[in-house]
């Protein structure tokens, strides 16, 4: 499932170099599809085997968000998925029986599975909201019709089209719970990156997602992050995007940010 073409470099040589492509507007699928070295997965197939090839992707596509930091060889989408889902396994006490977390789980695995076609969009990427949900949208159906559509009765990919959506919606406790959980990974991240360079790079412009958790259970977790981070800095001055321009964030950054993750 590399997009590499053959061409002889030394870069193609390598398999586990897989670049999103970029291509011209309007976005389409079928225009990421043709990009894919040596050929598109097989659609419309009885088999699960296309959509799990499709799901490599998910594994060697970076989060983007790192790279403007110089850290090119950090996290996967699937590494940020998989802890994510292993997060809800700690849901508090309080918050627990009132969620379907076997459903939690499922939402945390498919809630960026577009970005194995779109790849991973950015709050300063210049990608307006509604573009962004369209390609993600129309991923999901090429996804859930094109490849399972003819699996196993399209049963599976009926529900992940439908959790995908419910997640995007953000209306039930357990899409709220799950939007909070990918903030908090991120919180995490962003704090371990900078404990690894010991104060060498300040990823606090990321602090700002602690503002947008909306459940008290979870807004306890982030308020804890925010005091480690706060405590590993120590009297160094660092970026509070929590804050915002406040904070240190450019003022551009922090209009980038809230147009993101407006509803």
């Amino acid at each position: 499932m590399s997009s590499n073409a053959g061409n002889g470099s030394k870069e193609s040589l390598d398999p586990g170099v897989v670049i999103t492509p970029k291509v011209s507007d309007p976005w389409t699928v079928e225009k990421v599809l043709a990009t894919i070295h040596p050929e598109a997965p097989a659609e419309t197939s009885s088999s699960p085997i296309p959509f799990f090839h499709v799901l490599e992707r998910l594994k060697t596509g970076k989060r983007e968000g790192w790279r403007r930091f110089g850290i090119n060889r950090g996290e996967s989408i699937a590494d940020h998925m998989y802890r994510m889902s292993l997060m809800t396994l700690l849901c508090p006490p309080s918050l627990a029986p009132k969620l379907d977390l076997n459903k939690c789980m499922k939402m945390c695995l498919i809630h960026d599975m577009a970005e194995s076609i779109v790849g991973d969009i950015t709050p300063v990427d210049g990608v307006p909201k509604p573009e962004k949900s369209r390609r993600e949208a129309e991923t999901m159906d090429y996804i859930s019709k094109n490849l399972l559509g003819k699996v196993y009765g399209g049963l599976a990919g009926e529900e992940i089209r439908a959790i995908w959506q419910e997640y995007e919606d953000s209306k039930t406790l357990d899409s709220l719970f799950v939007h909070d959980i990918d903030k908090m990974e991120l919180l995490l991240q962003m704090v371990e990156y900078e404990k690894r360079v010991d104060k060498r790079l300040d990823l606090g412009e990321f602090a700002y997602v602690a503002t947008r958790v909306v459940l008290p259970e979870t807004q306890e977790w982030a308020k804890e992050i925010l005091k480690e981070r706060d405590e590993f800095w120590g009297p160094k001055p660092h970026v509070h995007g929590e804050a915002g321009v406040n904070g240190g964030v450019r003022e551009t950054t922090t209009k980038d940010q809230d147009a993101y993750y407006s509803k």
